[in-house]
């Protein structure tokens, strides 16, 4: 019983002690061991930069598609690829307004939707116009759905809808490029060729994201009732789910609600589509995994080329310790511990070279998180689990490189090793 317990016990004290005389050898050698160090130090500064600074995109890109709304549901026309609806004509398989009524009733999952088509047009007023402004035509619980409210005047009421009336909303920037007056309520701009009033304006979308600025800040909004009227438009929908856990049973209430809106017979293929931000998020992030491990792979092959430069050193100090290695063996060195001993050099120099990489690489992460306009401040970060990894793959490296100079120190003869000069 007391074999069993002291042998993992003389284990530990022969490791500990090959770490000491490692370190003695780094120390004695501080000028060699820092230069043969250098790949595993590129390598892992390398390795832990590049990952902290997908990492920070990813999370930064996560971070837009929430401001998008994980609750959100897009419906969209769409023509199947088989079937007798892939022929149809864009009017049979346009959606139309009352496709949606009782909706709310029929999807208990869905909180609220609204409709929404959207034209470019050009916006006058007076001598100043706008080219190409987005004029979106909406139902009132758009607002309720993108978060974005009315900050002067008001919304559009339930007159707006039902009499079509030509009312606006439009943005600040929309206001200032048409060098209207910070209280415009109640003055009209030209929307194509008809006059609308004003009679609010709603705030802008959230700039910075990546989302943010994808769309035109430019934007005007009609009732969709007016749009409905004047355009005879191809609409689409946008409905938010009452939690984002409940995104599955949203979608299948209202794929089923639509097919029997839409008179689909069994078997025949849905002739629209349900978008959710949430689908969109697991693409990213597996495509993101797949990015970060190809680009680390590639970046982490400096790790060994370090490694070649660690074996050759260690078969350096093999060569010039050979009279010590012979002098232990003459007085009962195992070859076991021999090996030991270098093997744990050969880690311990890649353990110390990959202490430094952190370090440098911490420096590259700042440098990066800093970059003018990357908006990475808060999540270019090393990961945990990318230190974990850098210490981990540069052991084995110190394992695999410093195995055949391990190997060659414990197979030396003592009589020969302690005749050479």
């Amino acid at each position: 019983m007391r074999r069993l317990l002291a042998a993992p016990l003389l284990f530990v004290a022969l490791i500990l002690q090959s770490i000491r005389l490692a370190l003695g050898q780094i120390w004695a050698n501080k000028m060699r061991s820092t230069l043969t160090t250098i790949g595993i130090v590129i390598g892992v500064a390398s390795v832990t930069a590049v990952i902290a600074a997908l990492t920070g995109l990813q999370a930064k890109v996560l971070k837009d598609f929430e401001t998008l709304g994980t609750n959100k549901i897009f419906i969209i026309p769409h023509w199947p690829r088989e079937g007798k609806f892939r022929h149809f004509n864009w009017r049979q398989i346009r959606f139309t307004p009352r496709q949606f009524d009782n909706l709310l009733e029929r999807c208990p999952s869905i909180e609220d939707y609204t409709l929404m088509t959207d034209r470019g047009r050009t916006v006058y007023h007076g001598v100043h116009s706008i080219d190409g402004a987005r004029v979106n035509g909406i139902n009132p619980s758009w607002h309720r759905i993108e978060n974005r409210s009315v900050v002067d005047g008001r919304p559009f009421t339930l007159m707006d809808e039902e009499n079509g009336w030509q009312v606006c909303l439009i943005t600040p920037d929309v206001r200032d490029e048409l060098r209207l007056e910070r209280d415009c309520i109640g003055k009209r701009i030209v929307i194509g060729r008809r006059s609308y009033e004003i009679v609010g304006v709603v705030e802008g979308r959230v700039k910075g994201g990546m989302f943010g600025d994808m769309g035109s800040s430019k934007e005007v909004f009609i009732p969709f009732e007016t749009a409905w009227r004047l355009w005879d438009p191809w609409i689409y929908a946008m409905a938010s789910c009452r939690a984002p856990e409940l995104s599955k049973e949203a979608q299948a209430e209202l794929r089923f609600y639509l097919r029997q809106a839409r008179r689909l017979e069994p078997g025949d293929p849905d002739t629209f589509r349900l978008e959710v931000i949430e689908e969109y998020q697991k693409v990213f992030k597996g495509f993101a995994m797949a990015v970060t491990a190809v680009a680390g792979g590639i970046v982490g092959i400096s790790l060994l080329v370090g490694g070649v430069g660690i074996m050759n050193i260690m078969l350096v100090s093999v060569s010039e310790r050979t009279r010590e290695i012979g002098l232990r063996k003459a007085v009962g060195a195992k070859p076991s511990a021999i090996l030991l001993q270098f093997l744990v050099e050969s880690v311990v120099l890649c353990l110390f070279g990959g202490l430094i990489g952190v370090g440098f690489g911490q420096l590259f992460t700042m440098g990066i998180a800093n970059i003018p306009g990357g908006d990475l401040l808060d999540m270019a970060r090393i990961p945990l689990w990318a230190i974990g990894l850098s210490f981990g793959f540069a052991a084995t490296v110190g394992v695999f490189f410093g195995m055949f100079p391990a190997i060659k120190a414990a197979r030396l003869d003592p009589i020969e090793a302690l005749r050479h000069e």
